[in-house]
């Protein structure tokens, strides 16, 4: 298995490639490392399995974790309009989606930062309500009928875990989900006026530059990008030694609270079926290929890349942190899980 994941992930990070790769394979109860390259250019750290990288959209599974909870525990759910805890959600549309459509991806909403051409601005948060009560669908869209990828569904989100439970969303993940995992490097830093999340000095020091592509250095070392100037809408940081716990506890979860085992569970199961291929669940999607069915979730910006893959079947799941943008990570889907699937399945796993 670990030759298997060398040989695909080491043509992506060679010293031509800016940055630097760290990875982390689950497969029954042990984890194993692999890290390529430097977090920064000066004085050119290496990257181990404790550096700390801006995991853009991989943080919604956690949103999603904290949805099902609370559906587990009677706190919410998921047929709850958002007007239940964002009273001035007032809009014709918005009104009507549900926090299960939020979840899901199915809300129909899609808002301007959420496709290019990218605003040049930031929203506030009476910006964003003012701009949610405006949105009308464009092409006949309904809440619930179709699967939209929306970044800003997730930002709304958050307001309404907020509101829920009268608590900053920094606070829910630390308290009802890294806390009781154990996951001691994962955090949502408040972001400063520079755009800089607010880490101390040791942090800061395990935390990479982000690089284009094409190699160019984007914003400072623990940069948060957001659209939104309001709390809690910046990047959260992990390891992959953190995240691999996170995936640990997808697949193997059976020493943990009972309600946030089944909520793991839970957001991993296809809530929405896109096409033959491709399923949508609570954050996480579905890729049904032959012989092999994966539970994935990529997340990217221009100065970072991740990605968390899992064969749940076959309780196989790989972590990948890179400090650029457009990483490849269609290989773990497409190449390292299926190949790692089937010789734990020749093998009677």
């Amino acid at each position: 298995m670990r030759d298997i994941v060398a040989a695909e992930l080491g043509p992506t990070a060679t010293p031509e490639h800016p940055g630097g790769l760290a990875a982390a394979l689950y497969a029954g109860r042990h984890v194993e490392f692999f890290n390529y390259g430097f977090a920064d250019g000066t004085p050119r750290r290496p990257v181990t399995s404790d550096t700390l990288f801006n995991l853009a959209s991989l943080r919604k599974p956690f949103e999603a974790t904290l949805v099902a909870l609370g559906t587990l525990r009677g706190e919410l759910r998921l047929d709850d309009r958002l007007q239940k805890y964002l009273p001035e959600l007032e809009g014709d549309y918005i009104r009507r989606v549900t926090v299960g459509e939020l979840v899901t991806h199915t809300s129909g909403l899609l808002l301007p930062t959420d496709h290019p051409p990218w605003p040049n601005e930031q929203f506030t948060r009476a910006q964003f309500i003012e701009m949610l009560n405006a949105w009308k669908p464009q092409a006949g869209e309904q809440p619930g009928k179709q699967r939209i990828y929306s970044h800003a569904g997730y930002v709304l989100l958050q307001l309404v875990l907020e509101n829920c439970y009268r608590a900053p969303i920094a606070r829910l993940f630390e308290q009802r989900i890294l806390k009781p995992l154990g996951m001691t490097a994962t955090s949502l830093p408040e972001r400063g006026e520079d755009n800089r999340a607010a880490m101390d000095a040791a942090w800061m020091q395990r935390a990479v530059q982000g690089y284009s592509d094409q190699g160019m250095a984007i914003g400072p070392i623990g940069n948060q990008q957001s659209y939104f100037d309001f709390p809690g809408t910046g990047q959260m940081f992990s390891s992959a030694r953190d995240l691999s716990t996170f995936v640990a506890a997808c697949l193997d979860g059976r020493s943990v609270d009972p309600h946030l085992h089944e909520a793991l569970r839970m957001t991993q199961r296809e809530a929405f079926r896109v096409d033959g291929k491709f399923g949508q669940g609570m954050a996480w999607e579905t890729v049904h290929l032959p012989d092999v069915n994966v539970v994935d979730k990529p997340g990217g910006l221009n100065n970072a890349s991740g990605y968390l893959g899992l064969v749940p079947a076959r309780r196989i799941g790989i972590v990948l942190l890179a400090n650029r943008g457009e990483y490849p990570h269609e290989i773990a889907r497409y190449k390292i899980l299926p190949a790692l699937a089937h010789l734990v399945a020749a093998h009677g796993g």
